[in-house]
């Protein structure tokens, strides 16, 4: 329950941020770069400890929850302000992202979360359960591989040039990849408590990766 509440927290706080330019030294990225990829760090503890189906089923709740934040956005954008509201253009502009930028979010969230899932589970199969750290980052360069390269080319393919998209989503992957290695040390300790407090450790070994066949719990 925590890691789902995690999970979708991260979510959602990203899309807000997301607007925001930020440098990192010389790199400009974007304010979500502090957040989001903590999303796929859950993502690799819960595929880790409870296994596919128990990720599967989080990565849709999480899309719902961002959907209904998004809904509620736009409603109370569209709003009427009262007299004493005087702030609507900035509320507007930090909430209401376009309805490309939001579908290309959305899409890419699903493609990067279920990558990122699958690449953990069979990779702890074919591990045999050793070397977490091996597959949590290549999990990491597949799952937000995938979101960039989605996200980026939805959201601004005909508004940037072929080799700016290039550059960002290459230098967006190597950052939150980097992320995640820097925090290996701490998802490593956090792995192995979750699994010795919850004492599970599921193996994936017998379950569809049909990513609609959310009942299969």
């Amino acid at each position: 329950m925590v890691c789902g509440l995690l999970f979708t927290t991260c979510l959602i706080v990203a899309n807000i941020v997301e607007q925001k330019l930020i440098a990192v030294g010389p790199i400009e990225a974007t304010a979500g770069l502090l957040i989001f990829p903590v999303s796929y760090i859950v993502n690799d503890l819960i595929a880790e400890v409870w296994g596919y189906r128990k990720a599967r089923l989080i990565i849709w709740y999480g899309f719902l929850m961002n959907f209904v934040a998004v809904a509620v956005f736009r409603l109370s954008i569209l709003v009427p302000g009262s007299d004493n509201f005087h702030h609507q253009e900035a509320f507007g502009m930090v909430l209401g992202n376009t309805t490309r930028i939001t579908a290309a979010s959305f899409v890419a969230f699903l493609f990067g979360s279920f990558l990122n899932a699958y690449v953990m589970s069979r990779m702890k199969i074919l591990q045999r359960g050793r070397g977490f750290s091996f597959r949590a980052v290549l999990s990491t360069v597949v799952g937000e591989g995938a979101d960039s390269l989605v996200f980026f080319f939805i959201a601004f393919w005909g508004v940037l040039s072929l080799h700016d998209l290039s550059v960002l989503i290459l230098t967006q992957i190597a950052m939150k990849t980097a992320y995640e290695i820097i925090a290996l040390p701490l998802t490593n300790i956090l792995v192995k408590w979750v699994k010795k407090k919850e004492q599970t450790d599921v193996y994936d070994t017998d379950i569809s990766y049909n990513p609609l066949k959310i009942g299969d719990v």
